[in-house]
């Protein structure tokens, strides 16, 4: 239990936590959507409310280093959480490094079965270094590891990335990789690419929002069904002359050798996800494990032994099997402020829904309260970003000042998409546009948080639309073949913004100068709503008056 702060007035009104996803902190000029942008709320509040610069990715949310950049999981996390855990990648590479996954009952599993059966071990993830939903170099290890224990056929099923990396990298991966095959293969071990396609095309949706993403994943790596070439350099070169797609866009493929696939996934054999990052690969995991499975007809259901690289939803239990325990957050915001009895509002569309709920609550699906928590799923367009880069902020926005009136609220978290959504897309002006949606939404649900007696923390949980070019060491943007720029659509390193919105503050605290993070932020919002923080947490940025 929290203990409440002797001599504390609380709020008339609410508490309200608002995410700007992917709305970070970056430099002043053209390659920077939220700089060009027309945001009169968002300049008024900076320039008018105390704000600070959150650091939101590598070691400040749990990453192995400060040249990996933060992600909407670990940074909601990181709010949630009030301290900073390690995550997936620095979990997953310090198990590989150190052999310790080969010894967990989930590799044990899956090599086994091939053992047994003298069937084939197939890999499905995203194919980058990128570190946020993945990294080669533990695809890598595994395919070391399999050889070493005798499994004869290893089938890979690459992902195309363009998102956390260079939007045209694919060959500066698979290329490299080949060779790495070359080097493996002999005449005990048979390891190769199998299919693959682009990861905003097939098998990494999220939040159901569209999974027909997942069928034509499921049809390409399962049952070898997709427009055949001879090799994975051969289909990206292809698809780019005839399409001119970026990466992440990039059709389904499928290797053959003589007009035939060279790795359906069948009977006995394994399969590992090896993306550690969850929200993007419980539909794939949930299709090859449940037997009354019906989103989508499978046509064949082959009976393998799967697992994912960690377990994406403890509650829900998928995967049934996992090669690398996930983090233990526990004693989260959420958790304690429902044992206290304060009424909770956690509102998105689907693709942040999960990030105000699940990844907030420290990867843990459900309410710790049915009485005092309120979530709101706003349903998500199933349309490309760039087409309606405003995707459903105004609903959002709607939705939010209604409940907010009602009264009932004491703490309420929200969080718009746009910054990151459309900023991945590379679209610049799409981007642009999306940050303006952003910016009225605020201007709106600010004046009835004025209303209602209450006060607003503005932040995001890492930057995107910050950095929509990529640039030289001098800043300057980097330019294609054809003069344009090039496009970058992953996140940033750039810190983010936390604004204190507070016409009602009557000299309740004084910000505290120094060096903060997303972690700094549960114990803030406690003590705004008249709590001690968590021994555990990390410190607050005020300092009450009372």
């Amino acid at each position: 239990m929290l203990k409440k702060i002797d001599g504390y007035k609380p709020y008339k009104g609410p508490i309200l936590m608002i995410v700007m996803d992917g709305i970070g902190l970056g430099q002043p000029n053209d390659c920077n959507a939220v700089h060009l942008a027309n945001t009169p709320n968002l300049d008024y509040l900076m320039k008018n409310y105390p704000t600070l610069a959150l650091k939101a990715h590598g070691t400040a949310v749990g990453l192995p280093g400060d040249d990996d950049m933060g992600n909407s999981e670990v940074g909601h996390n990181a709010i949630g959480a009030g301290k900073v855990y390690s995550q997936g990648a620095k979990l997953v590479g310090e198990a590989v490094e150190t052999g310790d996954m080969f010894l967990d009952t989930g590799w044990r599993d899956i090599s086994q079965n091939c053992l047994d059966h003298n069937s084939t071990l197939h890999f499905i993830g995203l194919f980058s270094d990128g570190n946020v939903h993945s990294h080669i170099y533990h695809l890598k290890g595994m395919i070391i590891q399999a050889k070493k224990q005798g499994i004869k056929e290893i089938r890979i099923h690459i992902l195309l990335d363009g998102r956390d990396v260079g939007e045209r990298s694919a060959l500066d991966y698979v290329l490299p990789f080949e060779q790495f095959l070359n080097e493996i293969n002999d005449d005990c071990c048979h390891c190769v690419v199998a299919s693959g396609g682009g990861r905003m095309n097939i098998t990494m949706d999220r939040y159901g929002a569209n999974w027909a993403m997942v069928e034509k994943g499921w049809k390409t790596h399962v049952l070898g069904e997709g427009r055949p070439f001879e090799s994975a350099e051969q289909a990206i070169e292809t698809y780019r002359k005839e399409l001119n797609v970026i990466d992440q866009d990039m059709p389904p493929f499928v290797i053959v050798k003589d007009g035939e696939p060279v790795g359906t996934i069948q009977d006995n054999d394994s399969v590992v996800f090896f993306n550690f990052r969850g929200d993007r690969a419980i539909e794939i995991s949930r299709a090859f494990e449940e037997a009354d499975f019906d989103v989508f007809d499978r046509v064949r259901y082959p009976k393998v032994t799967y697992a994912g690289m960690l377990q994406y939803d403890g509650d829900l239990g998928i995967p049934s099997r996992f090669l690398v325990s996930p983090p233990k957050i526990s004693n989260t915001m959420g958790e304690f402020l429902a044992k206290e009895g304060v009424a909770q509002l956690a509102i998105s569309e689907t693709q942040k829904y999960g990030h105000v709920t699940y990844f907030w609550n420290g990867n843990r699906s459900g309410k710790y309260s049915e009485t005092n928590e309120t979530y709101i799923e706003i349903p998500s367009d199933v349309v490309p970003f760039e087409q309606r880069p405003w995707m459903q902020s105004a609903l959002i926005a709607d939705r939010l000042m209604e409940e907010l009136k009602s009264g009932q609220y004491q703490f309420a978290r929200v969080n718009f998409p746009n910054g990151d959504m459309v900023g991945h897309t590379g679209n610049m002006q799409a981007t642009i546009i999306g940050v303006e949606a952003v910016d009225l939404a605020l201007g709106r649900i600010l004046k009835v948080v004025d209303q209602l007696g209450g006060m607003a923390i503005i932040t995001a949980d890492h930057g995107n639309a910050d950095e929509m070019f990529e640039t030289d060491k001098a800043g300057n943007p980097k330019k294609n073949k054809d003069g344009s720029y090039k496009a970058k659509t992953s996140h940033t390193l750039n810190k983010v913004p936390c604004i204190l919105y507070d016409n009602h503050n009557n000299g309740r605290y004084s910000v505290v100068p120094g060096e903060y993070g997303l972690s700094n932020l549960a114990s803030t919002i406690v003590n705004l709503l008249g709590y001690e923080k968590y021994e555990d947490w990390d410190a607050g940025i005020i300092q009450l008056n009372v």
